[in-house]
């Protein structure tokens, strides 16, 4: 059997991901501020156009497990940024506040800008693609079929 060969780290996608996260996480940061984090963004943005989604289904639109969601819920929610509303099957009913879709409104703008400065640096076409090719990587009927 052959000797495995060093993958330059350059070439490894685990380490060009983690790379990608901190310039991302940097770059909303730099552009929206520190009150959202980019998890409760995700959170907020899913509201904004499923008003009333149950929480276990938030958390499959965002990918997370149903804890971390809900703690992130609960904390949205001591901010004034949404309700929980309990259904008759015990799940929480969710939706934002007119706070919090005020709150996502001033966002609109620094998201823009934060789109700008991330993919600024690709042409038209590239953009597409790494749009592409990153959904197509975190989907998750994707990774199933990878044996992932």
């Amino acid at each position: 059997m052959p000797e495995p060969t060093l993958i330059g780290l350059q070439d490894q996608p685990g380490h060009l991901i983690r790379r990608a996260h901190q310039i991302s996480v940097a770059s909303f940061h730099e552009h929206l501020g520190r009150e959202v984090t980019p998890v409760q963004y995700a959170l907020m943005r899913v509201l904004q156009d499923k008003p009333g989604i149950d929480q276990s289904t938030l958390a499959l639109e965002v990918a997370l497990d149903t804890s971390t969601t809900a703690d992130i819920a609960a904390r949205l929610e001591t901010k004034g940024w949404i309700t929980r509303a309990v259904l008759a099957r015990g799940q929480r009913s969710l939706a934002l506040t007119p706070a919090g879709a005020a709150l996502l409104g001033t966002l609109v703008a620094g998201m823009a800008q934060m789109q700008s400065t991330l993919l600024g640096g690709l042409e038209a076409g590239e953009r597409e693609e790494l749009l592409r090719l990153l959904r197509k990587f975190v989907e998750p009927d994707s990774r199933k079929r990878q044996g992932r």
